[in-house]
């Protein structure tokens, strides 16, 4: 039920033929996680916090510096030195006080991933890390949790959703992020943020079009990124759609999988 302040907050959601009421009463209801708050995380968090979204969860282990403040927006020059889930935290708050945010100032890892996850209704990783993406992936596909993911490059981003524990209109097994991606490159291969650089805006394109593929998945309209690929260029300002499939050869939801749990990562 929303009260009269929430019917006047999300008015132009209201008045959205493809929300409503129902769709602003189901965000209302939504139990989304966040892995990580920072690039990425930071326009996910402010703009799920706008559209109201019940309860957000947050997982973050690192502190606010300052070269995270070029790109992170939810955090600012006073919160440098504090945890980043308490800064993000009380950002949301001051955005929207009937957003709940829980914090888990912790790393996900193959011990706790899948009681995180499980208290979700769904995850959106915003990690920087190749080895997170694969772990995070694995344990929504174990819990049955639809996934909207992305991936930063200097001047350049990626988002996907995954619904690997579901089928398609036409039957056939979604996609898992192995049969996108089924070997994470070369470690060294690709360098860090703190080494090639990040173009600050861009976070902020990418992280709002994975709040965006969120409340689409939540209230249920339109075609979602399932099977597809979201490429961004800024330096040419293009944008371009990859479509890819089910891989009967991927380990973990293929025909003959070897991935039964998340021991796989462990150690990694």
């Amino acid at each position: 039920m929303l009260s009269r302040e929430e019917l006047e907050r999300y008015a132009r959601h209201i008045v959205l033929r493809d929300v409503g009421g129902p769709g602003q009463a189901a965000l209302k209801n939504a139990r989304v996680l966040v892995i990580g708050a920072g690039g990425l995380g930071a326009p996910v968090l402010f703009y799920l916090a706008a559209a109201g979204v019940g309860t957000l969860g947050i997982v973050d282990d690192d502190l606010v510096s300052l070269s995270n403040l070029q790109r992170q927006v939810v955090h600012t020059t006073a919160d440098i030195g504090d945890a980043k889930v308490d800064s993000a935290a009380a950002a949301v708050a001051r955005l929207n006080p009937h957003v709940v945010v829980e914090r888990h100032a912790m790393r996900i890892a193959p011990d706790n991933a899948i009681a995180l996850v499980s208290q979700y209704d769904l995850v959106i990783d915003g990690c920087d890390n190749f080895a997170t993406r694969y772990l995070v992936s694995d344990a929504c596909y174990f819990t049955r949790k639809p996934l909207v993911t992305g991936a930063l490059g200097t001047f350049d981003a990626a988002i996907t959703t995954l619904r690997a524990h579901e089928r398609g209109a036409d039957g056939e097994q979604n996609p898992t992020y192995r049969c996108l991606f089924p070997e994470p490159p070369p470690p060294g291969s690709i360098p860090a943020c703190s080494e090639a650089g990040v173009l600050g805006a861009l976070p902020g394109i990418a992280g709002s079009m994975m709040a965006l593929e969120a409340i689409r998945e939540i209230v249920g309209f339109g075609q979602g990124l399932v099977g597809r690929l979201l490429m961004i260029d800024t330096r040419s300002m293009r944008f371009e759609t990859l479509s890819y499939g089910w891989d009967r050869n991927n380990p973990l939801s293929g025909e003959a999988p070897t991935i039964k749990d998340l021991s796989v990562h462990e150690g990694r």
